[in-house]
């Protein structure tokens, strides 16, 4: 298993980590650590200045995965198209819920986050850790966009933007 599943990813590939959201495999190196060698993709967060190395073996089990499919993406602005869907549960479990959804690294998991704690000119105030939540959602959401459809992030920051505006307005 974990030689042949290393070759799912290659360099100057973008991929999806799910902690931390759409980096930039730069190479593919070994390096020895406690005496073992171990073969590591070498990813780079160039918005977060941060470099992670994964080990090539570890990479599907840790949950990395390629960019979504277009039809994904396509899924994922139609949930941002939905009525928001707020539990009656208290905050600290739902924030929980959003926290779990933005790191499982699942698309459509975090749309569903921002259309859920999206807010509209005319309603309520956010607190401080709902948009916490809400921008972590969203800043992952637009780099995969982006990533996907080859644009920048503002293009895709954009195009969120109208779906979330059209929503409200409708």
């Amino acid at each position: 298993m974990s030689k042949s599943r290393k070759q799912d990813f290659s360099p100057n590939e973008y991929v999806v980590y799910p902690a931390h959201g759409v980096g930039q495999i730069v190479s593919i190196e070994e390096q020895e650590i406690a005496g073992l060698t171990l073969e590591l993709f070498v990813i780079s967060f160039e918005k977060d200045k941060m470099t992670l190395r994964v080990p090539t073996a570890k990479a599907t089990e840790v949950g990395m995965r390629s960019l979504s499919s277009p039809d994904v993406v396509k899924k994922a602005l139609e949930t941002l198209k939905g009525k928001a869907r707020v539990k009656r549960a208290m905050w600290s479990r739902r924030a929980q819920e959003y926290e779990q959804k933005i790191n499982s690294g699942d698309l459509i998991a975090i749309a569903e986050v921002v259309r859920d704690l999206h807010r509209a000119d005319d309603q309520r105030e956010q607190s401080y850790s709902e948009r916490q939540l809400y921008e972590a959602a969203l800043e992952r959401l637009t780099r995969e966009l982006a990533a996907v459809n080859g644009m920048d992030e503002a293009g895709a920051q954009k195009r969120v933007d109208d779906v979330l505006t059209a929503r409200a307005a409708a």
